[in-house]
Order: C-alpha cells, then sequence, then structure tokens
C-alpha cells in the first residue's frame, strides 16, 4: 500500500478575499436661504429710505445756503440738494443692500431724475408758448385770416396767420415728395450694395448732416435763382428744405434698416427671390415703422428752418398758394419775425404761431405712427380682407385644375 505525502507546495492555493470598497460619506452642507433681489415695485422699506434722504438732503441744503455758508442762488441749492439726496440715498441703501444692490438704486434714481429734467424741460418750453400766445390761439381771425390788412399796431381781431399755414404745408408737402422717395432709395442702396459708391456716398451724407441751414439756402439761392433765373418762390424754398432733410432721412433709415435681420435675407434668397424682390417685400415691410420714424426726423428738421426760406422764397404778409412765383411765408419765418418785433400784439402771434408750428409737427408724427406704426405681418382689416378673397381665388383655381388620372 502506498501512501502519498502532499506538500504544501503542491496543494492548491485558496482565493485570498477581496478587500472592502469603502465609500465615503458625504455630509450635505446646509445652503443659506437665498434672498432674491426684487427689481420691479415699490417697497416699504424703498418710501422710506427715499423719504428719509429727501429730508435729510432738504434740511442740509437750507444749511449750507443761508445758515453755515455764504453759498446763495436757487440754483445751486437744488444742484447741492440733489446731490446730497444721491449720497444719503447711497448710504441708507447700503444698510441693508449688497453693492450691487446699491449701484442699482443709486443708478435708478440718476436716470429717473435725467427722464424728469428732460420731460420738464420740454413741458416747460410747451406752457410758456402757449401761455405767451393764449389770447391769439382763441381767435378765430387768427387762423382765417392773413396779415395783408393788419399792421403792426392792429388788435389780435384783425389779420392772422392763415397765409403762413398754407405756406408751410406746401413748402413741407413738396419737400417731402423730393426728399422722401430719394432718401429711401439711397438708404436702400448704401445698405444693400457692397460696392465703394456705397462708400462714398455714406461719406457725403455724414458730411451733409452737419451742413449750416444758412449754407444750403446760399447754394440754392446762387444756383437756382442767380444762375438759372428762376424767380424767389415757395418752390426754391422747398428744394432748399430739401436739402436739409435729405441727409436726416438717409441716415435715419439707414440705421433702420441694418437693424434687420440678415436671415430674412437670407431666407428669401433661398427661395430663389431677386434682390429686388426682397428688398420690396421683405426689408422694406420689416422696417416699415422705423422708415415713418425717420421720415418724420426729416420733417421735423425741416419744417423748423427759417434761414433758407427767408434767402429763397422772402416774406410777405399776404396769402399765396402758388409755389412757381411771389414770395411764400411759412411758420417758422413768421415766428422769427413777429417775436423780435417791438409791438406787445405781435409778440402774441409770434408766440401762437409757434404754438400752431408744435401742434402741425405733432400731427405729422401722429399721422406717421399711424401709417407705419404695424410691426411686420401684422395686417389692417383692409389688408386681411384682401388676404381671405386672394386665397379663395387660388383655392377654385385650385381645385378647377383636371386631376391627374393614375396609369
Amino acid at each position: 500500500m502506498t501512501t502519498t505525502t502532499t506538500t504544501g507546495h503542491d496543494a492548491p492555493e485558496t482565493p485570498a478575499a477581496a478587500p472592502a470598497t469603502t465609500v465615503p460619506r458625504v455630509v450635505a452642507t446646509p445652503v443659506p436661504p437665498q434672498h432674491l433681489r426684487t427689481l420691479g415695485g415699490v417697497t416699504r422699506a424703498d418710501v422710506l429710505e427715499v423719504g428719509g434722504a429727501a429730508l435729510s438732503s432738504v434740511a442740509t441744503g437750507f444749511l449750507l445756503f443761508g445758515r453755515l455758508t455764504p453759498l446763495a442762488g436757487p440754483f445751486g441749492q437744488v444742484v447741492v440738494t440733489f446731490v446730497l439726496f444721491v449720497v444719503a440715498y447711497g448710504f441708507l441703501v447700503s444698510l441693508r443692500e449688497d453693492r450691487p444692490g446699491v449701484v442699482n438704486k443709486v443708478m435708478t434714481v440718476l436716470l429717473g431724475a435725467a427722464a424728469f429734467v428732460a420731460f420738464a424741460a420740454l413741458a416747460t418750453v410747451i406752457v410758456f408758448t402757449l401761455l405767451k400766445g393764449r389770447q391769439a390761439l382763441l381767435r378765430s381771425n387768427f387762423y382765417l385770416d392773413d396779415m395783408s390788412e393788419a399792421g403792426p399796431l392792429d388788435p389780435l381781431s384783425r389779420g392772422g396767420i392763415r397765409h403762413a399755414i398754407v405756406g408751410t404745408l406746401v413748402i413741407i408737402s413738396l419737400a417731402g415728395l423730393f426728399t422722401v422717395p430719394l432718401g429711401i432709395v439711397c438708404a436702400v442702396f448704401i445698405n444693400e450694395t457692397r460696392s465703394r459708391l456705397a462708400g462714398t456716398v455714406r461719406t457725403v451724407v455724414d458730411a451733409m448732416t452737419a451742413l449750416p441751414s444758412i449754407v444750403a439756402g446760399l447754394f440754392i439761392f446762387a444756383l437756382f435763382i442767380l444762375i438759372l433765373g428762376f424767380p424767389r418762390s415757395g418752390l426754391a424754398a422747398a428744394i432748399a428744405v430739401s436739402v436739409m432733410m435729405l441727409p436726416i432721412i438717409i441716415r435715419s433709415a439707414d440705421v433702420v434698416l441694418r437693424i434687420v435681420p440678415g436671415n430674412l435675407r437670407e431666407a428669401s434668397a433661398a427661395l430663389g427671390a431677386p434682390q429686388w424682390r426682397t428688398v420690396w417685400h421683405v426689408v422694406l415691410p420689416t422696417a416699415k415703422s422705423g422708415l415713418a420714424t425717420a421720415v418724420i426726423l426729416g420733417i421735423a428738421r425741416g419744417v423748423g428752418e427759417t434761414a433758407p426760406v427767408l434767402l429763397v422764397s422772402g416774406s410777405t404778409a399776404a396769402f399765396n398758394a402758388n409755389p412757381n412765383e411771389n414770395p411764400m411765408m411759412s411758420l417758422p419765418l413768421m415766428t422769427y419775425e413777429f417775436v423780435r418785433a417791438p409791438q406787445r400784439e405781435l409778440q402774441i402771434r409770434g408766440f401762437a404761431t409757434a404754438a400752431v408750428l408744435m401742434v402741425l409737427v405733432l400731427v405729422l408724427f401722429v399721422v406717421a405712427r399711424i401709417v407705419g406704426g404695424r410691426g411686420a405681418g401684422q395686417l389692417t382689416r383692409r389688408q386681411a380682407r384682401r388676404r381671405v378673397a386672394r386665397s379663395a381665388r387660388d383655392l377654385v383655381r385650385i381645385e378647377a385644375r383636371p386631376q391627374e388620372v393614375p396609369a
């Protein structure tokens, strides 16, 4: 009988146990609650901060002007009081807000003050003009008569500005007829082409923007009247005003056309439309509201011109609606002549004429907003009815086609 002895080297090895994997415990750190900053609305703390800063700044301003220092003057007191208000308000806000919150509150105050100053200046001019000319504005003869039979010493019950109103409407209508199509076409050329000529035209337009009105009047006077021999008339005044309106319309329309998204042009080109059709059916309708604003800016520049009208048309007290002959009066020129006159009645007529001019500009602005105020894709009721009728005709035409029978 044979006995087999197994040594440790020949014995099968027992596999060692795998080391245990230890997963570290993640202890969640408590997140402090976030306080979101309120960007809109007015809270009780805001009212208290504004009121406290206002009271402290007003009191300090009165102490500095007349008590503690030799400073004097209402304007300086208002400026110092406002500066003290901004400083005090910023300090009060910093007690409960971080740096971004303080900057936001202080900048809101500064921008609000700037808007208030601009609105107050505009309101002051309008109210002052209306108050100075209210005696003439309430009389019907002021709008229905001219000054051909009224002298500088006549009362307000005689004479009016009918000739100036009609002259302004005729001059600005002719100037708009000349400049609006030319200005928009020039803006489209500058924006839609990439030639060297477009850059040259843009440079010339920029230079014409700063052209003094008296220079434009002298240019038309020398060319139109002295060289070509045409008489001084409303047509010459309209051409002179057109020179001033044209660069304003071109530059404003160019800026508006630049902001039209390029993907609209690319989509139109991808559908196979030529460039002129893209401009006519895509670019111009998209920028219609902005183009109306550009036209209003040009008209507002032209309707207030005095020097070109005085040079090339002249002043008259009689009614004249023919732009081809005889001088033609305008509202700005009449305002200039009446306000600088020594007679009180003429000064009242001058301020009343300025008020009528402001109303005329407002009416033109409202008309332009009605015409071009709708955005791209927004149709009027008439346009919507026309589109529905066109769609119905297309449906009838498509259904009338003979149907092809498959083989």
